[in-house]
């Protein structure tokens, strides 16, 4: 079963944007064992549309808290390019913008699989 789920991300292009240094680093080698390529992390929303204009994502996982900045605006656009994501997050759903309660929630913490689930079932 995990293979199967490894295979699913296998070649896509993840967008990661985590502000907390270690989970951001636990999340790209996750990602990286599963055959994804990573784009970033990066920890603010500027540097996250920075790396968008450059390259579009296959997926992404959003922490919607920045050191107390949000990442809707990032969703917004991630949306607009028909990008689908993945919130991580310390509220769970309850910290998840109504507009967004179609979008999958990683509840922090979770655990590696559940991330490479998560992300294995978003789009193609």
């Amino acid at each position: 079963m995990r293979g199967d789920r490894m295979s699913k991300l296998e070649g896509r292009l993840v967008l990661v944007v985590e502000d907390e240094t270690l989970v951001a680093m636990l999340v790209e080698d996750t990602l990286l064992d599963a055959g994804a390529r990573v784009l970033g992390p990066v920890a603010t929303v500027a540097a996250a549309l920075a790396l968008v204009e450059k390259e579009v994502p296959d997926v992404a996982v959003l922490d919607l808290n920045l050191a107390g900045e949000t990442s809707e605006p990032l969703a917004d656009v991630l949306t607009k390019l028909g990008v689908p994501f993945v919130v991580a997050s310390g509220y769970g759903q309850a910290g998840v913008p109504a507009r967004y309660s179609g979008v999958p929630v990683l509840a922090k913490p979770y655990a590696p699989e559940e991330l490479t689930a998560a992300l294995g079932r978003l789009g193609n």
